[in-house]
């Protein structure tokens, strides 16, 4: 009987072989990816468009006949970066009408810096595995299609999307950054 070496990193007892062309390629040789869904907000909608939109993703869900995870995460997002890209457009604003908006914007925005309130991004995903590259090519095509005939834009995952989703659900969302360390000798 061999003995296996416990280890005390995340990463030796992650199935991961590497992470490349948008594309989780798993020590058994399957292939993780999918696509990312830009968000659109229904509830601004009337009731009626927005019950029509459920009932065409319920639908859409209904035909993926594989297994796959929706999953919802948040990005932290540089709230000063949004600020200045809000103030550059006041800057240049052709009416007192476009420039009391965008006012409005960046005072909200400063509102929500100064609270020190976690800004962040929501993001959507819908992940799933095969062995085979070309029926992982037919489903993200069929993915992205489907849900642009309900009116949302998608595209295939990234390996920054998918280092990200790894970390979320590895590091419960905190992210790690490691610099050099500096010693005297």
């Amino acid at each position: 009987m061999v003995k296996m070496k416990q280890s005390k990193y995340t990463e030796d007892w992650i199935p991961v072989k590497t992470i490349q062309n948008g594309m989780i390629i798993l020590d058994n040789n399957y292939y993780v990816t999918g696509i990312k869904i830009e968000p659109k907000n229904i509830f601004i909608l009337d009731y009626q468009t927005q019950n029509n939109i459920i009932f065409n993703f319920r639908n859409f869900y209904n035909t993926i006949n594989y297994e796959f995870w929706l999953i919802v995460a948040d990005r932290p997002v540089d709230i000063k970066l949004y600020i200045s890209n809000l103030q550059l457009q006041f800057d240049s604003a052709s009416t007192q009408a476009i420039r009391k908006i965008i006012a409005e914007d960046i005072s909200k925005a400063e509102m929500f810096q100064s609270k020190a309130v976690n800004v962040v991004d929501t993001e959507y995903f819908i992940l799933f595995r095969d062995k085979k590259l070309e029926v992982v090519q037919k489903r993200i095509q069929t993915l992205i299609s489907n849900l642009a005939s309900l009116g949302m834009t998608s595209r295939q995952t990234s390996d920054d999307d998918l280092k990200f989703l790894l970390q979320n659900f590895l590091n419960g969302g905190a992210k790690n950054e490691y610099g050099t360390v500096m010693t005297d000798v």
